[in-house]
């Protein structure tokens, strides 16, 4: 493996009830504090009223920011940030999934910023500070809750990156199971399609002797391939849950990733996608996924047939390494579509007319990708597949 060092001062409070504690964590950092949430749906399912009252309890002053899109907008962020400076606002409070929290990082830094929010995600500064903030999550999903990257689209030049910084870690995460219930069928889906690939993209990767990481890579997916058809059952089962959302943060808070970089290309192309289209993003990866995976598989055909045998468990006697790998894959877009997941862009009504243009963004930085890097020939052969 890499040469590496590990960091993640997450609080992670976990398990019925625990909204209580959020009573205790954020007077620590003073008393206004700035509630960040989505369209909507908190205010429907009891939680808006049930954060607000241990709120009061806790003698802060509230403002509130709501609106937040799903594939957030910096212009929300721009809001945000001018609601902070003008009321001194010390903390931050999301209450929602991966597209607020994502959006509370990129206020909480350019809360302290003179420029425009917009510098950090286009690469134009970094960061020197941040607000304080907390989470209350209510989608199983992006993993964003325990880790400091933030996703953020600029509607107006239709521009879509991923940032990050250490000061962007949340100072704790509230994750009860129940705040999940109501998350609908399509939607639970589109969680469990982005916790798998965030452990896709780690697990391609170049790095050597690396048994433990792919064990604990290939464990974590099949206990969530294992318990997403119970669930899409029963969404109101606790234990399933649970289970979920346990597995989403662990997807993406880099503990299975210590010791390799991987290689999150096919983010990088479905961000293109969804800058142009504003398509739901792990409709996005269910989609361009497969497509990557076969366009890649000869690069290093053994890794993708262990995962095929060990994940998606395909029978390896008489095959080769290729054929298993590719029986590997075939599996897993079988199964995203047992699942319920799109498997075209057509099925976003998206055709050719802009592969370019989303070719042209996904290159902005040039070649991309840890595991092989994707030229521009590449990015278009992988989004005509995906038509």
């Amino acid at each position: 493996m890499n040469a590496f060092s590990f960091y993640n001062p997450v609080k992670l409070i976990f398990g019925k009830g625990q909204l209580e504690e959020i009573k205790q964590e954020l007077p620590i950092y003073g008393q206004k504090v700035l509630v960040v949430y989505g369209g909507g749906s908190i205010k429907k399912n009891g939680l808006y009223d049930e954060v607000m009252d241990v709120l009061k309890e806790a003698n802060l002053e509230v403002f509130e920011l709501s609106g937040v899109e799903p594939n957030p907008r910096i212009s929300t962020v721009r809001r945000g940030v001018e609601l902070c400076k003008q009321e001194n606002i010390e903390m931050l409070l999301a209450v929602g999934g991966g597209s607020v929290i994502d959006c509370t990082k990129l206020i909480s830094a350019g809360a302290l910023y003179d420029g425009d929010a917009w510098d950090f995600v286009s690469r134009k500064a970094t960061p020197k500070a941040a607000l304080p903030f907390g989470t209350v999550l209510t989608l199983a999903a992006t993993g964003s809750e325990m880790n400091s990257g933030s996703v953020i689209t600029n509607e107006e030049t239709q521009e879509k990156y991923g940032w990050g910084t250490p000061l962007v870690f949340p100072k704790f995460s509230v994750l009860d199971p129940t705040y999940t219930f109501s998350v609908p069928l399509d939607q639970t889906v589109y969680g469990i399609v982005d916790m798998m690939s965030h452990i896709f993209e780690q697990y391609f990767n170049n790095a050597t002797n690396t048994p433990v990481q792919d064990e604990m890579c290939e464990g974590v997916l099949r206990a969530i391939m294992e318990t997403a058809p119970k669930l899409l059952k029963d969404l109101h089962s606790y234990e399933h849950r649970e289970t979920i959302l346990f597995a989403g943060t662990m997807g993406l808070n880099n503990f299975l990733q210590m010791g390799y970089r991987g290689d999150w290309a096919t983010h990088n192309i479905e961000h293109a996608v969804s800058a142009v289209y504003d398509i739901p993003h792990a409709g996005g990866l269910a989609i361009l996924f497969p497509h990557w995976m076969r366009h890649n598989v000869k690069v290093n055909p053994e890794r993708f047939a262990r995962l095929a045998v060990y994940v998606f468990g395909v029978e390896p006697d008489g095959k080769t390494v290729e054929e298993i790998a590719l029986e590997g894959i075939d599996n897993l877009r079988a199964y995203w579509t047992s699942l319920g997941a799109p498997q075209t862009l057509a099925d976003y009504n998206i055709d050719d007319s802009n592969i370019e243009l989303m070719v042209e963004k996904a290159m902005v930085y040039g070649p991309f990708g840890n595991f092989t890097a994707l030229q521009a020939e590449d990015v278009r052969a992988i989004l005509k597949a995906s038509l």
